[in-house]
Formats: structure tokens, sequence, C-alpha cells
């Protein structure tokens, strides 16, 4: 194997890797068919792969079984998640980045082996705990805080709260919240919850900009999508 083999293959377990942590979060036992439509490739691929990734102690592994991650695994999917985070944050604070174009350029930097690289970047960021998106950032031992945010969906009418987080940081919603002028940080005030449809009003306003509220109808989708916090 040639070392632009190797460094392909390290890189694709990494990736294997973050693809099994993000699937664990709603369910510790991975369905192989589910990890393959993850990452766009053949079940016989994945199998092939967790054999690799089982002998790494990454995963437990059984033919006909659900695959497992093991704690070995679990630490080495928070420290790439970590770097990738990391690598966002830098992007958007310190270039100037538009939250909606850091990922592809995360997703390519987050496999430097140079631990060192990304200290300097927490220090240099002031050791922040959230990534542009509103995620948690895991510290340097593979530990990811805990956040209590909720959808903005199981909140009630006449109160007000802060845009804190996102259940989805794709390109096409980060996009969809710009046009609407939504930030994190933002307060929304819930006017009004449509009985039908469960759409809602909100009153809101961007701590970026000098402008006054304005109000939103949002759908119980988008609605769903926005992680707050009450205040």
């Amino acid at each position: 194997m040639t070392k632009r083999d190797s460094k392909m293959a390290s890189q694709t377990v990494e990736n294997y890797l973050k693809a099994i942590f993000h699937l664990a979060q709603k369910n510790q036992d991975i369905n192989p068919t589910e990890l393959a439509q993850t990452l766009s490739v053949s079940v016989p691929t994945v199998n092939s792969m967790a054999k690799k990734m089982a002998a790494l102690a990454y995963i437990e592994y059984e033919k006909y079984k659900p695959l497992r991650m093991t704690e070995k695994g679990r630490k080495e999917a928070a420290l790439i998640i970590r770097k990738h985070r990391l690598i966002e944050m830098y992007l958007v604070e310190k270039m100037g980045f538009g939250w909606e174009q850091v990922h592809q350029i995360a997703e390519q930097i987050e496999h430097i082996k140079a631990p060192l690289f990304f200290e300097r970047i927490d220090q240099i960021l002031g050791f922040p705990k959230y990534d542009p998106h509103g995620s948690p950032i895991p510290n340097k031992q593979g530990e990811i805080e805990a956040v209590s945010f909720r959808a903005l969906t199981e909140c009630k009418a006449g109160k007000l709260f802060i845009l804190r987080g996102l259940r989805d940081s794709s390109e096409e919603f980060l996009k969809y919240l710009n046009a609407k002028n939504l930030a994190l940080g933002t307060k929304i005030e819930i006017l009004k919850i449509e009985d039908f449809d469960k759409n809602m009003t909100i009153s809101y306003q961007n701590p970026t900009q000098l402008k006054e509220a304005q109000q939103e109808v949002l759908s119980e989708l988008v609605c769903a999508k926005l992680l707050v916090e009450e205040i």
C-alpha cells in the first residue's frame, strides 16, 4: 500500500467512525443497511469495513448482527468531531466565512494529524464550547457536554426563547435561515401556534443587526429543527 493509499484508508475509517457515532446518538445498535445509506455505499462495502474497524477495536462486529461502537471508537470519533467543529468555528470567527460555507472545508482539514495545530486553534478562539451551528465541541479527552436545549415545536405561545442550536446544519437549511435573518442568539417570541398544521407565528430580532423586530410564519418542519432555551 502506498502512502497515499494508506492516507485514504485512514480517512475512510474516520468517516465511518463519525457516521457510526452520529447514528449511535439515536440507537447504539447500528444497522449496516442504515450506515450504508448514510455513507452512500453498498452493504457489502460496509461489512468489509466493519471487519477492519472491529480489528482496530473501534466497533463490535458479528455477521448478521447490528454494529456497536466501543469506548475506544466513541472517543476516536469524538476527537475527529472536535477537530471538525473547531475548524468550522475558526473559519467563521477568524476568516469571515458564513456558517453555511464551512462544513465541506472542515471535512477536509479534520483528517490532519497535528494535535498542536488544533490546540492552537482552540486557544486562539478562546476555548469555545460550541461550533457555529450550536453543536457542542468535544474536549481533548473526547468528552461532550450534554445540552438541554429543546425544539421550538415543544414550546408554548407567549414565551420568550433564544435560538441556541440546530438539528439540521445542511447548507440548504442554513441558507434558508439566512434568508429569514435567523441566527444563533436570536430572541424569539412565539405569538401564535396554528391548531391545524402547528405552523408558528414568531417575532424575533437578529442580535447582530440593528433592525426592528420582524414577524415570520414558520412551518412545523422548520421549528422542529430550531433548538432553543427559554429566558
